[in-house]
């Protein structure tokens, strides 16, 4: 019979690759780890780590052992959760993969919420990008994951988290705030600060620019820089302008420190999705959360991006 202890411990040896800070994790003696870890290979015939060379690196069984633990841990601890439920409500760990910038917004708030009506139930949001949300979902490593693409089928389910408005910001004194609007064209002649190119902000940005016969080879870039908040700043420091979610730059528009100038005929909004896995085991936590995402106490919150 496998022990989940053992599997456990042998998951995180996988992610440190170090005995000594695996026993501080766990708040085990080194010596136990290793026991653990070769109880598992005399168990399983085969050799984990590969300890030459100072470094321990998973070998091929190693690799090969390694999601089947992730899977049987996680069912494990869904399992306890599940049974706990029956007994004493809702109670649980919920763990939110989001590759969003405005679902960094509105997440945590969501999350707060659904505590106060449940504070048995933990909740963690995970910050990882796009291609990673689907992945954690499947390999367990996630129970739910905000995105800006829809994904459906492949064991996964997906619902309309909210729509999210990218709007077009400037510096506070810049001379394009004293405009009604600006012509398409003009975004020619300003420094951007652009997102990086995996960024869905900035894919939206380059399929609705398309649309007026201007091409990223068009743009004066500036800058590429990885999230909105860092863009935000870079924009109140004069170094450029930029398109980013009205979220993002709620509090700089806020102090004005930038302004929204509106761009004749360009009007970016991107759809974002939360999905989960819909073959997993029935989670009352699980349950609750998917339905309270669009319970009408969290309307303000999604009307924020619209303001």
């Amino acid at each position: 019979m496998l022990d989940l202890n053992k599997l456990n411990v042998f998951l995180h040896a996988a992610q440190t690759f170090n005995f000594s800070q695996t026993a501080h994790i766990l708040h085990v003696s080194q010596p136990t780890v290793s026991k653990y870890i070769s109880e598992l290979e005399r168990e399983f015939d085969v050799v984990l780590f590969d300890r030459d060379g100072g470094r321990l690196q998973l070998t091929n069984a190693g690799k090969s052992l390694l999601p089947w633990a992730r899977q049987l841990v996680h069912q494990s601890l869904d399992l306890h959760e599940a049974m706990l439920s029956m007994k004493e409500g809702i109670v649980g760990h919920l763990r939110i993969a989001c590759s969003t910038t405005a679902g960094k917004y509105i997440l945590p708030q969501i999350a707060g919420r659904f505590r106060r009506h449940h504070p048995g139930v933990q909740i963690s949001i995970l910050t990882c990008t796009q291609g990673q949300v689907p992945l954690n979902l499947r390999e367990s490593e996630a129970d739910f994951g905000a995105m800006s693409v829809e994904i459906s089928g492949d064991q996964l389910e997906c619902q309309e988290f909210f729509i999210d408005h990218i709007i077009f910001i400037v510096p506070g004194k810049h001379p394009w705030v004293q405009r009604q609007s600006i012509e398409p064209a003009e975004l020619l002649e300003a420094p951007f600060i652009l997102r990086e190119p995996t960024s869905g902000t900035r894919r939206a940005l380059l399929s609705e620019l398309a649309r007026h016969d201007i091409a990223l080879d068009d743009l004066d870039i500036f800058l590429e820089v990885g999230n909105a908040e860092a863009i935000v700043t870079a924009v109140t420091n004069n170094l450029g302008v930029s398109f980013v979610s009205r979220l993002a730059a709620a509090h700089a528009r806020a102090w004005g420190c930038v302004a929204e100038v509106p761009v004749t005929g360009i009007k970016l909004e991107r759809k974002l999705c939360i999905a989960r896995r819909c073959l997993a085991p029935p989670n009352r936590a699980q349950e609750a959360f998917w339905g309270f995402i669009h319970s009408p106490e969290n309307d303000d919150l999604f009307a924020l991006s619209q303001m």
